[in-house]
């Protein structure tokens, strides 16, 4: 009786079975490169923070006062500057991104569809400062004569839109932010909705379901998943954003009460400060920002990752 061949058995040899080994090694090797520089980080901002968390304890993190001649610091009108511009863009972002990924991927002929693509992700490669630049000269003051005073004159009674409509301030902030955010959602939903399976489809519009129904109801439950990841990712990049924020927030060192109020970010505070402060507390006090910033940003991802597994369901689930 001849004995055949089994196709492949020569990858289970000796040779194959060292570059499997190399292979895997060199996997976890990388992943637990990632893992330990995350770490370090984290390690030295604490490191270095100490003096700070020691001094004020959690009322650093309570604290609204900023005054580095009497040695006084306290974070939260950053942090709550923040969380808000961070809101903002996603409020505007989100349903602009999600609405033209659905039209790119489901709607558009290839022939629109390729070259808006090609336009939406080149508008992530536009460096942070130009865009800080067009929100002072050109998105600022339009906003402060349009959209601000009309909100101001007509719904000023309301204290979230009182103030005066300076143009520069969260609400600028946050539609900067959202420009700036809405290529990284377009361009991983629309792949999301993309790699949906043409059966999906098919199969609701052998339904007799119209191209809505077809989209409401069979593409986007398929996709949503990976479209919460991708309003997930423009919010870590909202949070972390530096130089365009600084350039449009205001600088303002209090509590912002208002959506038109000037305020600092975490980021913008560290830029506009760090080169200036002092060896001692205040240094301290500016890493300490920045370790709460990691905080914020790595609680996002694991809230982020409970939606996904919320929404989808754990690995090895389906």
């Amino acid at each position: 009786m001849t004995t055949l061949p089994i196709p492949g058995r020569s990858l289970q040899g000796g040779s194959g079975q060292t570059a499997d080994r190399v292979f895997r090694g060199g996997t976890r090797l990388a992943a637990g490169l990632l893992v330990a520089a995350l770490l370090a980080i984290g390690l030295m901002l604490w490191l270095s923070s100490r003096e700070a968390f020691g001094t004020f304890g959690l009322g650093f993190i309570t604290g609204v006062v900023w005054d580095p001649v009497a040695a006084i610091y306290g974070a939260l009108p950053y942090v709550v500057g923040t969380i808000l511009t961070s809101l903002i863009a996603v409020v505007i972002a989100a349903p602009i991104g999600l609405l033209t990924a659905i039209f790119l991927a489901e709607l558009a002929p290839r022939r629109v569809s390729i070259p808006l693509t090609f336009m939406i992700e080149l508008l992530a490669a536009i460096p942070s400062v130009v865009f800080g630049l067009w929100g002072v000269f050109v998105l600022g003051p339009f906003l402060g004569h349009t959209i601000e005073a009309w909100t101001v004159d007509h719904l000023g009674w309301i204290p979230i839109f009182a103030g005066p409509p300076y143009g520069i301030g969260l609400f600028t902030a946050g539609i900067i932010l959202a420009i700036m955010i809405v290529p990284t959602i377009v361009s991983i939903s629309r792949e999301v909705i993309t790699s949906v399976p043409g059966s999906q489809r098919e199969a609701m519009a052998a339904l007799g379901a119209t191209r809505w129904e077809i989209v409401t109801k069979a593409v986007l439950p398929y996709a949503r998943s990976g479209i919460v990841g991708a309003i997930i990712l423009g919010l870590g990049r909202a949070l972390g954003e530096t130089m365009a924020v600084t350039m449009v927030i205001g600088n303002g060192q209090d509590i912002p009460k208002g959506l038109f109020d000037q305020a600092q970010t975490i980021a913008s505070k560290i830029a506009t400060t760090f080169n200036e402060a002092s060896i001692g507390i205040q240094t301290s006090s500016l890493i300490a920002l920045g370790f709460i910033l990691l905080v914020i940003t790595i609680g996002l991802n694991v809230v982020a990752r409970l939606l996904v597994w919320r929404v989808a369901g754990p690995p090895g689930s389906n």
